[in-house]
C-alpha cells in the first residue's frame, strides 16, 4: 500500500469521525427541546457510513480504495416522549408536549467512541509518516 493510500484512508476517517461527532454535539445541544407535537418533535441524527470500494472510487472527491465515507444522516425513528405539562405554551389540546428522542448518555458514548476512531487514524498516519520518513533517512546512506 502506498503512503498516499494510507494518508488518504487516514484523512477520510478522520473527515467521517467529525461529521459523527458533529452530529452527536447538535443531538446534545437539541436534547432538551419540547414541541406540540410528536411529528415536530427534535430527531436525534445518526451518521451512516459507508465503505469505498474500487468500484466506487471518485478521485475528484478524494475517495482511497479502502477509505471510509459518511453515506447519509439519518433521523432516528425512535419514538418522541410525550410529557404531561398542560400549562407549557406549546402544549397539545390534551396537555402534552413531546420531547426530543435524544439520549444524552448515549450521545456522550458516541462522542467517546468517534474521538477514539479518530485519533486511531491520527496515530495511524504518524505511523506511516515516520516509516517513510525512516526509509528516505535508510536510502540516503
Amino acid at each position: 500500500m502506498s503512503f498516499e493510500n494510507i494518508m488518504g484512508i487516514a484523512g477520510q476517517a478522520m473527515d467521517a469521525q467529525t461529521i459523527r461527532i458533529n452530529a452527536a454535539v447538535s443531538n446534545i445541544a437539541n436534547a432538551d427541546t419540547e414541541a406540540g407535537t410528536a411529528e415536530d418533535a427534535f430527531r436525534a441524527k445518526r451518521v451512516i457510513f459507508k465503505s469505498v470500494l474500487a468500484s466506487e472510487v471518485n478521485q475528484a472527491r478524494g475517495d482511497t480504495v479502502g477509505g471510509v465515507r459518511v453515506e447519509e444522516i439519518a433521523e432516528d425513528m425512535a419514538p418522541a416522549p410525550a410529557i404531561f405539562k398542560p400549562n407549557h405554551p406549546s402544549a397539545d389540546a390534551k396537555g402534552y408536549v413531546y420531547s426530543s428522542n435524544v439520549d444524552v448518555m448515549t450521545e456522550m458514548v458516541d462522542i467517546t467512541a468517534a474521538s477514539r476512531s479518530y485519533e486511531s487514524a491520527v496515530e495511524a498516519s504518524n505511523t506511516a509518516k515516520r516509516l517513510m520518513m525512516r526509509t528516505i533517512e535508510l536510502l540516503k546512506k
